[in-house]
């Protein structure tokens, strides 16, 4: 080995500097700031210069939305745009209406997005309401429904009923939905 001493060092310089690459491209792989890589639980789309993100009817609170019930639907807008844009609203085959409503659930107008700001559309907030729906809608049902932007267009997405938090009594078999043991 000693006759050639450079090869060491130069063999040791060429691994260093693969094990740096290696380390790089690993650390940057998750440390991207390319926009619309990072996709949230939900419905994502773009349409135009909006980002939709994390679109979820809500989940039901005590069981599954029945015929007749309204559901809230819950979505953050991002206008990447100059100008601002606004929600007009939206549609869907599996409920009578959907209205922007208050965080009451009082009916208002269109929503306003801002450029380059973000607009969470969720509870005690303006959100979209599914009045009326047409069938049972369950925890992971999916329907599609359509938002509708002033200057952005149109844009369809499956948008699904978030899967329920509470437990089921009466749950045997299900994974998750069964109720804690005693003592526990």
């Amino acid at each position: 080995m000693k006759s050639f001493p450079r090869l060491g060092r130069s063999v040791r310089r060429t691994a260093y500097a693969l094990v740096s690459c290696c380390l790089a491209a690993t650390m940057l792989a998750g440390c991207s700031t390319h926009e619309g890589e990072y996709n949230p639980p939900g419905a994502n789309a773009r349409v135009g210069n909006m980002l939709i993100r994390y679109a979820h009817i809500s989940e039901p609170p005590n069981g599954p939305w029945e015929i007749g019930h309204d559901a809230p639907l819950y979505v953050w807008l991002y206008n990447e745009g100059a100008t601002a844009d606004r929600l007009l609203g939206a549609e869907t085959t599996i409920a009578r209406s959907v209205d922007i409503v208050t965080g009451d659930g009082d009916e208002r107008g269109p929503v306003e997005v801002p450029p380059e700001k973000l607009v969470e559309l969720e509870e005690d907030r303006p959100h979209l309401l599914l009045r009326g729906l047409k069938e049972e809608m369950r925890g992971g049902d999916y329907a599609w429904v359509t938002l509708r932007f002033e200057r952005a267009g149109e844009v369809a997405l499956q948008m699904h009923a978030q899967l329920p938090t509470y437990v089921d009594e009466d749950a045997t078999d299900t994974p998750g939905l069964m109720p804690p043991s005693p003592g526990e």
